[in-house]
């Protein structure tokens, strides 16, 4: 697996995984920080130290990024950034349970978009595969419904989150992984920083807020969307949705490890339906490949 790391969609799945763990664990970390800052002030700073960091750390990816590479990455870095806003400012007249569910809702909305946009067949194994995941998150989110303004926001969140998936389904084994993450990751810092910057930009008040925007910045940022960016070069985006429905099984893990979430069984039950909608989705690739 390792000696084919390039091409590996075990490995690519495997490595999702990893990043929706990380992205998980700071729901945690981000909890606290965000009481102390502006949201999007925290926005602006995480990705504006991802994006220079990586700039710093591989100044030759700059050779790489082509026009047709910019472009594509800004429009990609568009689509992430606006996510990361309209759920954000969602999440002012909405509960993160239902959030969370409704950006889950992605899972679904990538392949219906993938067969409307690029022709792809939806077959009954991603459908039953789909379906688990929904049930999954939703046990594990969903606490109440009601529909309005947040709702309506986060909706659109799921549907920029899917957007971004298939986008960079499409164009990322086109382009050098390390050079479009880059460009993506600066077009949401500068998207971030215009939003914020009418208020005036507020830094990180003390260590522990810049410890938290360190993390999430090198971690759930600049290297989670490498991998991201990497993996979704080899694997399909309704694969990719459904591995990244195991952030909020990551969350609850998290909650309930270093925080104070109590372990029920309804965050047992929608762990082992995701679980089970990722082993379906990869069994179905399995017997394709073999066929």
């Amino acid at each position: 697996m390792l000696r084919n790391w390039k091409s590996s969609p075990v490995l690519a799945v495997t490595a999702l995984v990893g990043v929706t763990a990380v992205w998980g664990w700071t729901f945690v970390i981000v909890k606290d920080a965000i009481t102390k800052m502006p949201v999007m002030d925290f926005l602006a700073v995480r990705f504006s130290v991802a994006a220079i960091l990586m700039l710093v750390l591989n100044p030759l990816s700059l050779r790489h990024i082509t026009w047709r590479c910019l472009w594509q990455g800004v429009i990609l870095g568009v689509l992430l950034g606006s996510s990361y806003i309209t759920q954000t400012f969602g999440l002012q007249w909405t509960s993160p349970a239902v959030s969370g569910f409704i950006t889950g809702m992605s899972v679904v909305f990538t392949p219906v978009l993938a067969w409307l946009m690029l022709h792809r067949k939806i077959n009954v194994y991603t459908w039953v595969a789909v379906v688990l995941a929904i049930v999954g998150l939703a046990l594990l989110s969903l606490h109440g419904w009601s529909f309005g303004a947040g709702e309506s926001l986060t909706v659109a969140c799921a549907l920029f989150v899917a957007f971004h998936i298939i986008g960079l389904g499409t164009w990322s084994p086109h382009h050098n992984v390390y050079s479009l993450a880059l460009v993506q990751i600066a077009t949401v810092a500068v998207i971030c920083l215009v939003a914020a910057s009418p208020g005036g930009i507020m830094l990180p008040p003390d260590s522990t807020v810049w410890w938290t925007v360190g993390m999430t910045a090198v971690l759930a940022t600049a290297l989670a969307f490498l991998v991201q960016t990497w993996a979704q070069s080899i694997i399909s985006p309704t694969l990719t949705a459904i591995v990244l429905i195991m952030e909020p099984v990551f969350a609850g893990i998290f909650s309930v490890a270093i925080g104070s979430e109590p372990l029920t069984i309804r965050l047992i039950f929608g762990g082992l339906c995701v679980l089970a909608a990722m082993l379906i989705a990869q069994l179905k690739r399995g017997v394709k490949q073999k066929s």
